[in-house]
């Protein structure tokens, strides 16, 4: 089979490899489509996210859904010719974290396209059973591989405590930022706020359901929110941008008694935050890492039609283009989502 693989030099090479064959819990997958992260961007323009180091040749793209082709001898939940999303993230199954349901928290996950972890730029893969979940027949393999940057959302929601008719501001109109807005109108917030410095992400994000868009490059976030909400402040605000100064910006939009959601990743690793007014407006803040127990709900919503994931995605190109599609993805600020097809 053959797998796009980022050797230690940072450069794309078309490799051919061994197919795997499934494991006794596993599932052989013949791969679709497969999205490209921010963190597959970042892993090829700089060789590394913290401690992981792209130290040996690593096969990235962790959104991905395929075909099964073959299943495991103690495998009854998946057949061939199912149709299934990968959940990337594999945990030990045995750990506190684990066994309270917070898997994602797991100290000895196994991350697909996490060094020294491979992903899924490769014709084939195998993966546990329990982590293959069945797309029904209205739901494409391209919404399948979305699962993951939407279940991302749906978990940050879910940490948000979003209900009906909350309003709330997400900072941020990347791919999380945008998929936020979809699982936050999903739980039912009757008003959501979208901001960045991209009006044409804006733009995209008006059309397909923000309320609000501010142009934080043109107007004070404070101010917006303030005058859209009538100087309330939002009931919930999730950070999915990481820059500095949104982050600090949550303490000022958000209500009095409201939800804080930290999704994006900074630059610096310390943001100053004010500890009085956390404290004098009982302000909940909570930190967003990955998610669980997300994947059933992303498939039954996508199969409802009560979220869309389809309408972030800009461009396709097939596995050979892998390189030009990074680069196209790394050099657009109008790029939303690239895709990798294998069909």
């Amino acid at each position: 089979m053959q797998s796009a693989v980022l050797t230690e030099s940072l450069e794309f090479e078309i490799e051919e490899r061994d197919r795997p064959s499934p494991a006794s819990d596993e599932v052989l997958v013949a791969t679709r489509d497969v999205g490209i992260c921010g963190s597959d961007i970042h892993y090829w323009s700089h060789g590394r996210i913290g401690d992981y180091v792209v130290e040996n040749p690593l096969i990235l793209g962790h959104e991905s859904a395929g075909e099964v082709v073959e299943v495991g001898d103690d495998v009854d939940t998946v057949e061939p010719g199912d149709r299934v999303a990968l959940e990337p993230g594999v945990p030990c199954r045995r750990c506190e974290y684990c066994k309270r349901g917070e898997y994602h928290l797991c100290p000895q996950v196994t991350f697909m396209a996490t060094p020294p972890d491979d992903g899924t730029f490769s014709e084939y893969v195998a993966w546990p059973a329990d982590f293959a979940y069945v797309l029904p027949e209205e739901v494409s393999t391209r919404e399948g591989a979305l699962c993951e940057p939407l279940s991302v959302g749906l978990h940050a929601s879910r940490l948000g405590d979003i209900g009906y008719g909350d309003t709330v501001a997400i900072t941020g109109a990347g791919p999380i930022g945008l998929l936020a807005m979809e699982a936050a109108k999903a739980a039912g917030a009757s008003d959501v706020i979208l901001t960045d410095v991209v009006e044409s992400k804006l733009e995209r994000a008006a059309e397909h359901g923000a309320d609000e868009t501010v142009n934080v490059a043109e107007r004070n976030l404070v101010e917006a929110v303030e005058e859209y909400t009538d100087g309330r402040g939002a009931d919930v605000v999730l950070e999915a941008s990481g820059a500095k100064s949104s982050i600090e910006n949550t303490l000022e939009i958000v209500r009095r008694g409201g939800e804080i959601v930290l999704i994006g990743l900074a630059d610096e690793a310390t943001v100053p935050l004010d500890i009085l007014e956390i404290i004098d407006n009982e302000l909940h803040i909570h930190g967003s890492f990955r998610y669980a127990n997300t994947y059933d709900a992303a498939v039954n919503l996508l199969a409802d039609g009560e979220v869309d994931v389809e309408w972030i995605i800009d461009f396709e190109e097939p596995m050979e283009n892998v390189a030009k599609a990074f680069e196209r993805v790394h050099g657009g600020e109008d790029v939303v989502k690239g895709m990798i097809s294998f069909e």
